[in-house]
């Protein structure tokens, strides 16, 4: 099963050279595979695991470890965001 998966801001450096040109990443996952499965595999801190929408959607903390990822989705994730 193929998804795009997306970092943004610090995020970014967590993704192979090939995927920070564009932010994203074609992923080739086996069927089943949780948002959480993702996050352990590109090793990112649960910390920085802020804002994660899968086709624009919000998908909340508690319900990361049980959202299986479907064809085609994208998949994005950001950091915790500061401003003034």
């Amino acid at each position: 099963m193929k998804i795009t998966f997306k970092l943004f801001a610090t995020l970014q450096d967590y993704l192979p050279a090939e995927g920070r040109k564009n932010n994203a990443l074609a992923l080739d996952l086996e069927e089943g595979t949780t948002v959480d499965q993702v996050v352990k595999r590109f090793g990112l801190p649960e910390r920085l695991v802020h804002l994660v929408l899968i086709d624009g959607a919000f998908v909340a903390p508690g319900e990361r470890a049980g959202r299986v990822l479907r064809e085609g989705e994208t998949l994005a994730i950001w950091p915790p965001v500061a401003g003034g």
